[in-house]
Formats: structure tokens, sequence, C-alpha cells
């Protein structure tokens, strides 16, 4: 299993949980679309030859944004992973991918 993470505007933040869902990510058991999000201020300065969607190129730009993580099966990554693309509003899109460690081989 594996963990993606992205930070999208708040106001995009539904889209992108969804179409993430829809690509198959976020399966517990008999439940879909799980994830999980928390609110934060991200904040960035678009640099010369950029194309902000918020803001302007050398101004710092705060902009309230949700960190939405899912878990998701190797075989769905790619997928999920393009979903976000699409989907997402930034030009460079913040995407995270960890793999996780079965608890029971640990014990």
């Amino acid at each position: 299993m594996f963990k993606i993470v992205t930070f999208v505007p708040v106001k995009d933040a539904e889209k992108v949980r969804m179409a993430i869902g829809d690509a198959g990510a976020g399966v517990l058991g008999s439940y879909t679309h799980a994830s999980f999000s928390t609110k934060g201020v991200g904040r960035f300065i678009p640099g010369e030859g950029a194309h902000p969607t918020i803001g302007e190129v050398g101004q710092l730009v705060e902009v309230d944004e949700e960190r939405i993580e899912v878990i998701c099966q190797k075989e769905k990554v790619k997928d999920v992973v393009a979903a976000i693309r699409v989907t997402h509003p930034y030009e460079e899109i913040p995407i995270e991918i960890y793999e996780l460690v079965d608890g029971n081989e640990l014990a």
C-alpha cells in the first residue's frame, strides 16, 4: 500500500478529492473515497517564467489550502497521480507518495 498526499486550494479540494477516489484511491474494506484532510496556509513566490494560477510573479502568495491524504494500492498509484494532475489547478502540482509498511510484518 501507498499513501498519496497533495496540497490544493480549499475551493478546489472537493473536486480533487472526488477525482482521487474515482481513480481508485481511498479504498478501505467496503468503503471507497476515504481520505483525510487538514487545512493550512501554503506559501510560495512564483519565479520568472512561471504562470501562477494564484498570485503574481515575484510576489509572496499565501493560499488557504487543504492537505489531502489517501491510501492507495500499488496498481492504482499511476491512475491516481494522473487524476490529480488533470484536476489540480496549480502549474506545479505538489504530490508526495509514501510506501507503507504492513504492521503485521513488524510483530
